[in-house]
């Protein structure tokens, strides 16, 4: 159960930040930093697997690989940047987490303008 390990991990880390933050709080961000790239890494074959799946059904439906791309790499950027956002946040810089919010958003934005034109010429290809 990797659920199992990942929340196994998060207590550990836990409970050796809260130790830390008493005698060297300066070191308490690299624990919580550290222990998120483990994270990350624990569920890196979940998610490996998770984007397979989604290509042989975006295959199976002829769906474009470029949107499929797309789509992608905007999940990617949205969970690393809520990634940073907590880390930022849990150091006690809400100023540079809410640029980094703002920022990952912008891009966002920017990356979905060809799914987004896409799908206002089909609308208006359907409408008479």
């Amino acid at each position: 159960m990797e659920v199992i390990k990942i929340i196994g991990i998060a207590l550990i880390a836990l409970i050796i930040i809260i130790l830390l933050k008493q005698y060297k709080p300066e070191f308490a961000i690299y624990i919580s930093l550290l222990t998120g790239v483990l994270i990350l890494v624990l569920v890196m074959d979940e998610l490996t697997g998770i984007i397979r799946l989604i290509q042989t059904i975006a295959n199976k439906a002829s769906i474009n690989q470029q949107f499929l791309t797309i789509l992608i790499k905007i999940t990617g950027i949205a969970f690393l940047s809520e990634f940073a956002v907590s880390i930022c946040k849990d150091s006690g810089e809400a100023a540079i987490a809410s640029k980094i919010e703002l920022g990952s958003k912008i891009v966002i934005i920017s990356m979905s303008i060809p799914i987004l034109s896409s799908l206002l010429e089909i609308i208006l290809k359907v409408l008479p």
